[in-house]
């Protein structure tokens, strides 16, 4: 068992100095623990945050470390009346001269969007916030954007996958965003790739940071000693790929292999993989877990011989980035079996940190998992490789001093200019 390093936790690095708004579509939400993660690791950095969310929470379901987040919520202004919307503006226009200026890129948000950017951008006034960074380069960007410009500051985003990859971006707008952004994170080298491919000079202040893990809640174990159970978790959505694992899983089976697959999830393809597993008559080897909070879903991967990922894109181009729960597998100590689909193969090093499979391909996404149930040793060593890259490349403290550096950067540069 590998303890971590107390000293990763005390930065000594400079933070930003300034207070940043992060602003998010809809915070917290139960599947975008990475996010905590990162406001977490600034915080511990020394970087002063307030968190502005464009929607509230859709469900109660909330992960423990939540608690710990100190930064103050606000939830910002949606469906207001002729006469609210009226009050706005002219409140607005005493603290924002760059109000008339800047009309015509209110008038392209959404009703509710130009509330929230007017809304954003009186609070940046009124509470001194240095600069606005929002997650995902889709309407919490477009918003901040606007808000910044409004205000007088600069913005930056981080973007992912679905606000990248899917058919509904809009190629004008989000290569707008890039441009006028003072820098953008994206959590792996494929989609930085694909940015500057796709948008060439825009894309230039764009750099690659992880997404990062608290070690101290990922205790390394040793799986050498593992029951046959597959664990995979995430939404049930088409991009998972999780009816090719069900169908793997069915495969193994049929060849006599004593297996059982754990899938923790919720999602609007539930309804399609019950009647997957029924038809395959796997009800007594397949359990549906539904969500579970993170204590859980540990306990779930530390009880299995091994983690699958079997990612897919799909057919609206919508895909995963690089999915957290493949670098929580890997830093708990369960190997994993994934799809070389964007980010992914970038930590899942094919019989060096994990095994790959052929997207969209259950025997060959059978084959790799039965290697690894059947063999503890290759087990073994691939988690030990597993969680040394964990280590190097993607503990939060590392992952958050870059961000921390990326701000006071910004800061500096605007002063200069």
């Amino acid at each position: 068992m590998r303890s971590v390093d107390p000293h990763l936790y005390v930065d000594q690095s400079p933070a930003a100095s300034g207070r940043i708004g992060y602003v998010a579509k809809m915070y917290p939400r139960f599947s975008e623990t990475f996010i905590v993660n990162e406001i977490l690791g600034l915080e511990r950095a020394g970087v002063e945050l307030e968190i502005f969310s464009l929607r509230p929470p859709a469900d109660g379901r909330f992960h423990e470390t939540l608690a710990a987040v100190r930064a103050p919520v606000s939830y910002l202004g949606t469906s207001v009346r002729a006469q609210g919307l009226w009050d706005r503006l002219a409140d607005a226009q005493e603290l924002l001269p760059q109000l008339e200026r800047q009309l015509p890129d209110l008038l392209e948000l959404a009703a509710d969007d130009a509330v929230s950017a007017l809304e954003l951008a009186v609070a940046v006034r009124r509470r001194g916030i240095t600069r606005l960074h929002a997650h995902f380069g889709s309407v919490a960007t477009a918003v901040a954007r606007v808000a910044a410009r409004l205000a007088g500051v600069e913005y930056s985003f981080t973007a992912h996958a679905k606000d990248i990859f899917h058919d509904s971006v809009e190629p004008a707008a989000l290569r707008q965003r890039l441009a006028e952004a003072a820098f953008v994170v994206t959590v792996s080298d494929y989609n930085l790739g694909y940015l500057r491919r796709t948008f060439g000079e825009a894309a230039d202040r764009v750099v690659r940071v992880y997404n990062g893990l608290d070690l101290r809640r990922f205790t390394y174990t040793v799986p050498h000693t593992r029951p046959p159970v597959v664990a995979a978790v995430g939404r049930l959505v088409e991009k998972k790929g999780f009816r090719h694992l069900i169908d793997a899983v069915a495969r193994l089976l049929g060849d006599g292999r004593d297996i059982q697959l754990d899938l923790v999830g919720a999602g609007d393809q539930e309804h399609a993989l019950r009647a997957q597993i029924e038809t395959l008559d796997l009800h007594r080897q397949v359990r549906l877990l539904g969500p579970l909070p993170q204590h859980r879903v540990r306990e779930v991967i530390r009880g299995a011989a091994v983690v699958a990922a079997p990612c897919v894109v799909g057919e609206d181009g919508n895909r995963d980035g690089l999915p957290t729960i493949v670098l929580e597998a890997m830093a708990l100590g369960t190997p994993c079996v994934a799809t070389p689909v964007t980010g992914i193969p970038e930590v899942l090093r094919h019989q060096e940190t994990g095994l790959l499979a052929a997207e969209a391909d259950p025997v060959d996404l059978a084959r790799q998992l039965d290697r690894l149930i059947a063999d503890a040793d290759l087990r073994t060593r691939l988690a030990d490789n597993a969680r040394n890259l964990i280590e190097a490349e993607f503990d939060v403290t590392r992952t958050s001093r870059r961000l921390s550096e990326l701000f006071a950067a910004a800061e500096s540069q605007q002063e200069v200019a």
